[in-house]
This record gives structure tokens, C-alpha cells and sequence, in this order.
């Protein structure tokens, strides 16, 4: 190396000529001309032996262009492969791209009413839930495509009941719904199977009346709504640190207040306020049907004699008067109603907690009203029974040993 430095120095420096640097520093002209034929000082380089991967390579090449995502272990069980695998990795990992094409995510642009991204969001925040209990309930969060504006809404659970509830209550504030709501593979809504995209029941009848489609995400495809995840992302980083909240209807409020400052907001990537182009972008939705989608807890039983009814965990008294009549049991986010032939008999504001026991004073107080009635009601009958007993007992013993005698004196049978 320090040879190759010396020459160079002589020849460019000095401008020696070749014939007297060799004399000089006793080295051939040859390579005097090789140290000045290159950039750099010269070096030993072995020459590259063969891998035992080079024989097997056209047959990985012919199972990879049939089976371009096949597994190297699954080749090497095709090709007979009996070394380490570690070699034979490398090159499959090397060949797979030649026969698999690139998947760029292309940005994608909106037009007005088409399209809006809903996903879930889990804030790292313990919210008070009741009954001195804390949790982290799930926020259910829409975007809108053409106007990037922004909706939210704490939920009770993620369950199809309070999920399709909470879209319902998003739609409903807009007053208007997207031609296309796109999900990931929420189990509520719907997952992948066989390959191809199945909603659940559930969420084909809720976009049935809506007139809407519902479009699920590939998995492990999360630029595909990149839309709701950066809305997550900046909801954690802007709205929620420095908060505290007092129940979950509190969460709420902060957030509605927080999302009208949001919206109005200078929206990066459109270079203007999501607010702005909003009625651009309401006005080309879908109305909303004249009757809305059932959504909530449903269902209709015969009122047990405990008279209570099980929603989500939690057990909500009913008026004691139509014990076994049938029922409906109507809860949505914030109510829970009961109603009997039309008629409601009980009315409960929703709990959030779980495993509790809601019982309104008034019912209470006509259920123990009932029983104490029933007691009443049960005792004389049964002392009439056994005076009733004990009379005709009486009557057969004395018609078998007693004799009526008349008014002369003269025994007269009776």
C-alpha cells in the first residue's frame, strides 16, 4: 500500500516518468503501470467458490414461478434439499422477488360522499365506569374521505349490538351516510374466510337499510384505511394527554368539543380545514332512511318472578305487575326500556360497569306491595277451607248419633 501511495506521489506530483520511479523504488514497470491503472491501493480477492445452492437453483426457479409465495422449507422438501437451510434461505430469499411483483400502497383520492374509514381506537386512559369500577372502553371512529372531518364516539363495548349502535349515532349526527364504509376485520362487523370478504349477519341488515356498502380491509393491510389510523394516532397525541374524565359520559363531551376545534383545523395533506369542504361532502351522501336500522339490545322474553333482565352483564329491574307477560327489552348506549303490549314498564339509564344490580325504588316498592297482597289474599282462603271441613265433619256426626226431638216430646227421626 505504501508502494501504490509512493508511485502515485512520483508520477502525478513530480511527473517521473515510469521507467525511473521502477528504478527508484526497485519494482517492475509493470506494475508501476497496474498501481496507476487504479483508483485504489491493490488487493487480494479470492476467487469466489461455488454454493451447493447453485446446482438446486433452476429447480427453486421452476417451483417459484408456479408457486411464486411457497415456503423455502416446503421447497427444500421438493428439491430433496439435506443441508442447512440457512444457505438455501438466502437465495430463496434472493429469487422470491423476481417472481412476486412489488405491491405499492398509491395514494388514493376521494371524491364527495364516497367513501369514510372506521376503525377502533383504545385510549390509554382509565375512564370511571361506576359501581368503583375503571376501564379502557373502546372509541368508535369515522373519517370521512373527501373532507378528512373527523367523528368519534365512546362505546360501551365492542360487541355488534353497541358497535352498530355507535355507527348508527355517527350517521345520525351527520344526517346523512356514506356511499362506502371501509373496516378491517372486526369481529362484529366481518372477517376474510376462504378468501373472500363475509359480513356478519348483523352488519349486512344494518347496511341493508342504509342502502351503503361495507368494504373489509385485507388483513395485514393497514395503509389500505391509513385515513382512521392517522385520525387514532393524532387523537392520542392531541386530545387525550393532560385529561382526566369523569365517567364515560364526560369522555364524550371532551371529545365532542375537542372534534369541533379539530375539524376546523388546517388539514395537512389537503392543504386546507376539514370543516370547510364538509357540506361538499354531506351533501353528496346518502339520506338517511325514513326508519332507522334496529340496533341495540333486542330481544323478548317472558318476565321471570324475580322480574329482572340481564343486559351486557348487568341485571335492570321491571315493573313487578306483568310478571310471566311477555316482554321486549329495547337498550341502546345510554337507555334501557322495557316495554309490555306497547306499554313501557321500566325505564333504566345504561350501566357500564359490570356484574351490578339496577332496581328502581318504585319497583321495589310494588313488588313488596304484591307479596304482602299475596299473604293476605292466601290466608283466609285457607281458614274458610278448614272451617268448611270442619262443618261438614260436623253435620255427618250428627246425623249418625243425635235425635231430633219435637215440641210434644215424641222422637222424630231426622
Amino acid at each position: 500500500m505504501e508502494d501504490w501511495a509512493e508511485i502515485r506521489r512520483l508520477h502525478r506530483a513530480e511527473g517521473m516518468p515510469i521507467r525511473a520511479i521502477a528504478r527508484r523504488l526497485g519494482v517492475g514497470r509493470n506494475t508501476v503501470r497496474r498501481a496507476l491503472a487504479v483508483d485504489g491501493p491493490p488487493k487480494y480477492r479470492r476467487a469466489a467458490k461455488g454454493s451447493a445452492v447453485d446446482a438446486v437453483e433452476p429447480q427453486i426457479r421452476l417451483l417459484l414461478k408456479e408457486f411464486p409465495r411457497m415456503p423455502a422449507t416446503v421447497i427444500a422438501e421438493r428439491i430433496g434439499w439435506t443441508r442447512g437451510m440457512t444457505v438455501l434461505k438466502e437465495r430463496v430469499r434472493e429469487l422470491r422477488p423476481v417472481f412476486i411483483p412489488p405491491d405499492p400502497a398509491s395514494r388514493t383520492t376521494y371524491v364527495p360522499g364516497e367513501v369514510a374509514q372506521c376503525d377502533l381506537w383504545f385510549p390509554p386512559a382509565d375512564v370511571p365506569l361506576g359501581a368503583g369500577q375503571v376501564g379502557r372502553p373502546p372509541v368508535l371512529v369515522m373519517v370521512s374521505g373527501y373532507s378528512r372531518f373527523i367523528a368519534g364516539r365512546m362505546v360501551p363495548t365492542r360487541t355488534a349490538e353497541d358497535l352498530l349502535a355507535g355507527m348508527w349515532a355517527l350517521l345520525a349526527g351527520w344526517g346523512a351516510a356514506p356511499k362506502t364504509l371501509v373496516w378491517d376485520n372486526e369481529g362484529a362487523i366481518g372477517s376474510w374466510k376462504s378468501g373472500r370478504p363475509q359480513l356478519t349477519p348483523a352488519a349486512q341488515a344494518f347496511r341493508g337499510v342504509l342502502g351503503i356498502a361495507v368494504r373489509l380491509c385485507r388483513p395485514a393491510d393497514p395503509e389500505a384505511k391509513g385515513l382512521v389510523e392517522r385520525a387514532n394516532g393524532y387523537l392520542e397525541t392531541s386530545f387525550l394527554p393532560g385529561r382526566g374524565f369523569s365517567s364515560p359520559g364526560d369522555f364524550n363531551q371532551q371529545l365532542g368539543d375537542w372534534l369541533v376545534r379539530a375539524n376546523g383545523r388546517v388539514h395537512r395533506s389537503i392543504d386546507t380545514r376539514p370543516a370547510q369542504r364538509w357540506e361538499t361532502d354531506r351533501s353528496a351522501m346518502l339520506r338517511l332512511p325514513p326508519v332507522p336500522p334496529v340496533v341495540g339490545w333486542r330481544k323478548t322474553l317472558r318476565l321471570p318472578r324475580d322480574h329482572y333482565v340481564r343486559i351486557d352483564a348487568n341485571d335492570y329491574s321491571v315493573d313487578p305487575g306483568v310478571v310471566g307477560r311477555r316482554i321486549e327489552v329495547v337498550a341502546d348506549l345510554d337507555q334501557v326500556r322495557v316495554l309490555c303490549a306497547g306499554r313501557q314498564v321500566a325505564g333504566h339509564q345504561r350501566c357500564w360497569a359490570r356484574g351490578q344490580t339496577i332496581t328502581d325504588p318504585a319497583h321495589r316498592d310494588a313488588a313488596q306491595a304484591l307479596r304482602h297482597a299475596y299473604r293476605q289474599a292466601s290466608r283466609p282462603r285457607a281458614e274458610t277451607e278448614v272451617q268448611q271441613r270442619s262443618l261438614a265433619d260436623y253435620d255427618r256426626i250428627t246425623d249418625a248419633s243425635v235425635s231430633i226431638v219435637d215440641v210434644d216430646g215424641a222422637e222424630v227421626a231426622a
